[in-house]
């Protein structure tokens, strides 16, 4: 898609202040981050834009940092500079997300087997 017609992803006025759960000892990183998504759902709502725009746009492979990199940029380009504190350690739970939510983007990310729960 050329760059003149990227209106088409969520605009930076979706994006709203990070909101940051409670941690609570002995959490999970799986607790953490259903936590952290009840409370901020565009963050999956941009990442999804952004990967569709990839596949629009004919990549083969994606990789969630870029996506999580590009989607801080986006962040601060709308925040004015407000710190977005997205946990790296949430990027395998959101890549699964994206392909339960899209199947066909299966072999668009590689997954590895998960190391915490």
């Amino acid at each position: 898609m050329p760059i003149h017609q990227q209106e088409q992803l969520p605009g930076l006025d979706d994006i709203q202040r990070v909101q940051q759960p409670a941690i609570y000892p002995g959490q999970s990183i799986q607790e953490r981050f259903e936590a952290f998504h009840a409370l901020n759902p565009w963050v999956l709502r941009h990442l999804e834009a952004l990967a569709a725009d990839c596949v629009a746009k004919g990549f083969r492979r994606v990789g969630i940092g870029m996506l999580f990199k590009l989607l801080r940029w986006r962040y601060g380009e709308a925040t004015h500079g407000d710190a977005f504190r997205l946990n790296n350690n949430f990027r395998s739970r959101y890549v699964r997300l994206l392909i339960e939510r899209h199947p066909e983007w299966v072999r668009l990310f590689e997954t590895r087997a998960l190391r915490a729960a």
